[in-house]
């Protein structure tokens, strides 16, 4: 006798071992009957809208959903644009920075014609004397109008023209560089790449052109000589032009004159004058308009009065009052007219000195 699930007449010849197992792989679960084209009405809805017995239900939607393709969509926009920015970007890649030019210096003594005049009152000797008329200190170096060139903004070339500026007063009117005491107040404001030529010429002074201390700034021997007045006076100009599109070139042209005594000789002691003549040339790069630093090319200085037999390398060694020169040079130089480089010793034209 067959059993409840079997048919009435049994299970069929030749069919697999129970009927059950020929509909044993199919497993109607809860996604098969969600995907089924037709779905069947309830009762309840088939009475109360006499709807068929079946719908059609809409077949699902197969790939990638709205907000995956928005992911997509979004990755490639910015990816094409890194390859753009890439390849097209507004940037220039900088140059490899050339380093700064070695400062080439000549440092002219001046020898006097005749005695050093000198006298205790250092106003009257300067009353009687070029610099008469010359600003004391700092306000003998000033500013002149500043303009913008091709490549460079108003703000860039005052920021050349203030550095120096700086570089000027700190190495010729700093009285601590004067004496020799101080030369970081002169280092800080020179280019990086200036430094081992600078600190050279500090730890071995020599007489080639490169490596002179008087040729990066103004310092007696503190031995010989000292201040009798510290307001020194000072005449020149400053001129900024582009060299090219990233290069401003300053030139300045200054004369010093000093008012100096005998180290250790008191007040009492005869003053004498002193004339430098300073011919500088800076070189500034965008870096160092916004270091604050420059770079010094060209130093060309006359100085006296000095004995030509005597080494100004090191230290500038002032022929004081009633001093003469052993040696002369060639022909009369005056420190107070612009002019061309004379040989490497000249003679102080008497009409440098003051009239005492």
């Amino acid at each position: 006798m067959g059993g409840p699930g079997d048919p009435p007449e049994g299970t069929p010849e030749g069919a697999p071992g129970g009927g059950e197992d020929e509909y044993r792989s199919v497993v109607f679960d809860e996604s098969f009957v969600r995907a089924a084209r037709l779905q069947e009405y309830s009762a309840q809805e088939r009475i109360s809208d006499h709807a068929p017995a079946v719908r059609r239900v809409p077949p699902m939607r197969r790939g990638l959903s709205r907000q995956a393709l928005v992911l997509v969509l979004l990755i490639a926009v910015a990816f094409g644009t890194a390859i753009y920015m890439g390849v097209r970007h507004p940037y220039q890649t900088p140059a490899a920075q050339e380093t700064a030019e070695p400062l080439r210096m000549t440092v002219i003594p001046l020898a006097p014609e005749g005695k050093v005049p000198g006298t205790a009152d250092t106003a009257y000797l300067y009353e009687r004397s070029p610099a008469a008329q010359f600003k004391t200190g700092a306000e003998g170096v000033a500013l002149p109008a500043s303009r913008r060139t091709a490549h460079f903004s108003d703000s860039q070339v005052v920021s050349a023209l203030t550095t120096a500026k700086d570089y000027i007063v700190r190495s010729a009117l700093d009285p601590d560089v004067l004496t020799g005491r101080e030369v970081r107040a002169v280092r800080v404001l020179l280019a990086s790449d200036q430094l081992d030529q600078f600190d050279q010429s500090f730890a071995r002074p020599t007489a080639d052109g490169r490596h002179a201390p008087t040729g990066w700034l103004v310092r007696f021997d503190p031995s010989r000589a000292e201040l009798a007045d510290r307001r020194v006076r000072v005449q020149g100009t400053l001129q900024a032009a582009e060299a090219d599109s990233s290069t401003l070139e300053v030139t300045a042209d200054h004369t010093f004159v000093y008012a100096l005594r005998p180290a250790g000789a008191g007040d009492k002691a005869e003053a004498s004058l002193f004339t430098v003549r300073r011919e500088l040339h800076f070189r500034f790069d965008r870096d160092d308009l916004r270091l604050h630093q420059a770079q010094l090319v060209v130093s060309y200085v006359q100085a006296g009065p000095l004995s030509c037999a005597e080494d100004s390398t090191n230290h500038l060694r002032p022929l004081l009052a009633g001093q003469t020169a052993k040696e002369g040079g060639p022909a009369g130089t005056d420190p107070y007219a612009t002019g061309s480089a004379t040989a490497l010793c000249g003679s102080l034209a008497k009409s440098a000195q003051p009239r005492v």
